[in-house]
């Protein structure tokens, strides 16, 4: 699994590629989102688009990141979930916590009308 990261504005695009599991990635995956909730980005966006796979672990990881950026007044968002990341999604009943996006361009702006401050 690798791992890119860039800010448009103020926002960190976070593109993943590769299972996403306890034995591949998670950590690496947590680690990226604490360092950058830790330098002040409060506004994520989650890109999947090659991504076949995640795990439960991965799933955790999300949810906490979720919680974190929304008490601290920011957002998470998720971009080209898709096979068996948005089958998960769906069985876990989670589409209804994520907002989900087809278009990066899209995510951004519903992340730009979120007036965060910086820890």
């Amino acid at each position: 699994m690798t791992i890119q990261e860039r800010l448009v504005s103020d926002i960190a695009v976070i593109t993943l590629n590769g299972r996403v599991t306890l034995t591949d990635g998670t950590a690496a995956f947590d680690e990226t989102v604490q360092r950058l909730i830790q330098q002040g980005h409060l506004k994520m966006i989650l890109d999947f688009a090659d991504v076949p796979y995640i795990d439960s672990t991965a799933l955790g990881v999300m949810l906490r990141t979720h919680a974190t950026l929304i008490r601290r007044g920011g957002g998470l968002k998720l971009l080209h979930v898709q096979g068996h990341v948005r089958e998960l999604l769906e069985l876990t009943r989670l589409l209804t916590v994520f907002e989900v996006f087809d278009s990066e361009a899209k995510a951004i702006a519903s992340l730009a009308s979120i007036r965060s401050s910086p820890l």
